[in-house]
């Protein structure tokens, strides 16, 4: 059983134009609310979370919703071209609002942009599931992350180059960020028939006949570690997001960088995440899915640890973020493969939703309670708590037993007593 690497190249455009979109967003919003309409980093940190507050509802809804769609061109396509296509049509929108100085127009703006890419995101990374065996998804999901990564490093390039200063518009960026969405999106179309890949459905169950549970259903350790990995997934979003999310505003406003040099930073550790999945796949194949993601959880925790320990900016700083790459890689490889191990191909979505659910929750409130130390503690604050969340979550994820990849009978997460 190998992994077709062309195909699965082809389905992360998708992945790609959403992580374009969402390097742009997290980049570019933050400094347009404080710089623009001149909001404190709390209320700011509210309005960040507003696209993760729709998320909860939206990719949960949409995951379902697609599992249960049939057309020509299959059951992920339709929302993928709908979503991208409101997308681009409001995108354009936020710099024109924000350089108008309109607030209620800006908001308007964003609500479009943030409902038209909560409609398609589960379709896009359900995917991927879809028309690869579940003994590869670990390799498959290195891939799409790699992809990802590649639309953040394109965004960030883009970032660098094309910063507004001294008062200028955003719009240059969005257009070309938006153009890149466009062209991916169209070449995924274009080369990948849905309905034609997608695997058969599976038998009502394969488990020894001691476990059998209703068709559909987890057992009970089955449950266990899907809640703990989920709660997991949970927790170092809260950690990540929030070091993501602020880290325009803490670069320029604690460490004194100017215009795109806090791009060059991020670039580093989209780097050097392009650069660690694979191998990070071919390691979780061997040690386990849960294993890779623990070493990760530990890597990003002393890369956090490590930046809180400097005021300004230092070029170990380019180290410590590559480390971070490195280790958001392990984690993202192997994550949303645990979850949806546990999921048939019927429900997929469903199980995608979850996931999305629990990290758009961390997202929710993370941007508001670090916004919160931001404005009433110190800019310090940033990097301690998002150590801690990582900290955390290397806790809960001790104790999953279920969600590994099954390429033999016995896996290093299987020979553990079940839950």
């Amino acid at each position: 059983m190998r992994l077709n690497l062309k195909r699965t190249v082809l389905v992360g455009l998708a992945f790609l134009s959403i992580s374009a979109f969402w390097q742009l967003y997290d980049y570019t919003i933050p400094l347009i609310l404080k710089e623009r309409f001149q909001m404190n980093d709390a209320l700011a940190g509210g309005v960040m979370a507003l696209d993760n507050i729709l998320a909860l509802f939206l990719l949960p809804l949409f995951g379902v919703w697609s599992d249960r769609t049939h057309t020509r061109i299959g059951r992920r396509m339709p929302f993928i071209l709908v979503g991208t296509g409101g997308a681009l049509a409001s995108l354009v929108l936020l710099p024109l609002t924000a350089s108008l100085g309109s607030l209620p127009l800006f908001f308007c703006a964003l609500g479009l942009v943030l409902l038209s890419m909560g409609s398609y995101r589960s379709p896009a990374v359900a995917l991927m599931p879809d028309v690869t065996e579940k003994p590869l998804r670990s390799k498959a999901n290195a891939i799409i992350n790699l992809m990802g990564s590649v639309g953040g490093i394109l965004v960030l390039g883009l970032i660098s180059l094309l910063a507004p200063s001294n008062g200028q518009s955003y719009l240059p960026l969005f257009l070309t960020t938006a153009a890149l969405m466009a062209v991916s999106i169209l070449t995924l179309f274009l080369t990948t028939p849905e309905n034609k890949l997608r695997l058969p459905e599976e038998p009502i169950s394969a488990e020894p006949a001691a476990q059998k549970t209703p068709a559909g259903k987890l057992s009970r350790g089955q449950f266990i570690s899907l809640c703990l990995i989920l709660s997991s997934v949970f927790l170092w979003f809260m950690g990540y997001n929030a070091a993501t999310t602020a880290f325009s505003k803490y670069a320029k406003f604690y460490w004194g960088m100017e215009g795109g040099a806090p791009a060059n930073t991020l670039m580093v550790a989209q780097a050097a995440a392009i650069v660690a999945y694979y191998p990070v796949a071919m390691v979780s194949s061997k040690l386990g899915r849960r294993r890779t993601i623990l070493i990760g959880v530990g890597l990003l925790f002393a890369a956090f640890a490590a930046a809180a320990c400097f005021k300004s900016f230092t070029p170990l700083m380019f180290l410590f973020f590559a480390l971070a790459g490195i280790a958001w890689a392990a984690i993202n490889v192997n994550s949303y493969p645990m979850v949806v191990e546990l999921s048939k191909n019927a429900d997929i979505g469903k199980y995608t939703g979850y996931y999305y659910t629990f990290s758009m929750a961390a997202q929710v409130v993370t941007p508001v309670l670090s916004g919160a130390f931001l404005e009433y503690v110190g800019y310090w604050t940033l990097f301690p708590y998002a150590a801690l969340f990582v900290a955390l979550s290397f806790v809960t994820m001790l104790f999953v037993r279920h969600g590994d990849a099954r390429p033999d009978t016995a896996t290093i997460i299987e020979q553990d007593n079940e839950a």
